[in-house]
């Protein structure tokens, strides 16, 4: 990967970044430990691990297309920014909210989001497709986790 521009990757990385710590505090503080899990239901301390990973492989995802010279690039950013406003929006009508059902529905538009991305990142840099692999096994692992706190509470 050749870095162009230092501080458009910064910045890149640091919007994805930025949303999920807004999600996260208005999100509330509802108690994951309170709630019936499925098995495999990760410690809570995972997710802040992951999902600070996913959202910096996002980062750079965005910059590589952003950067790219491909007339596709604004189409695919349009991609990205829906996701990222749906990735927003989950935790707090999952964790503020506590509205299990509506908030797998949301998850399942945002996998469909994130298959899209990935498609239109594919065309333009295959490397940008590439690192949001993680990010869809991950909301796919969650998409599990919430039906099944749907249905266990």
């Amino acid at each position: 990967m050749k870095i162009k521009n230092k501080s458009q990757l910064i910045i890149c990385i640091l919007i994805p970044l930025a949303i999920g710590a807004l999600s996260a505090l208005f999100s509330g503080n509802m108690s994951y430990s309170g709630l019936n899990k499925p098995p495999l239901s990760p410690p809570p301390i995972v997710f802040p691990v992951v999902w600070t990973i996913l959202y910096i492989l996002m980062g750079i995802s965005s910059y590589l297309v952003c950067t790219s010279d491909s007339p596709d690039k604004r189409k695919a950013i349009r991609v990205y920014a829906a996701q990222l406003f749906f990735n927003f929006f989950w935790s707090i009508i999952f964790f503020r909210f506590e509205n299990y059902l509506l908030a797998f529905i949301w998850l399942l538009a945002l996998i469909a989001l994130i298959v899209l991305m990935i498609y239109r990142f594919y065309k333009i840099k295959p490397l940008a497709a590439y690192l949001q692999v993680p990010y869809l096994l991950w909301c796919t692992f969650a998409a599990y986790l919430n039906f099944m706190i749907y249905y266990l509470n």
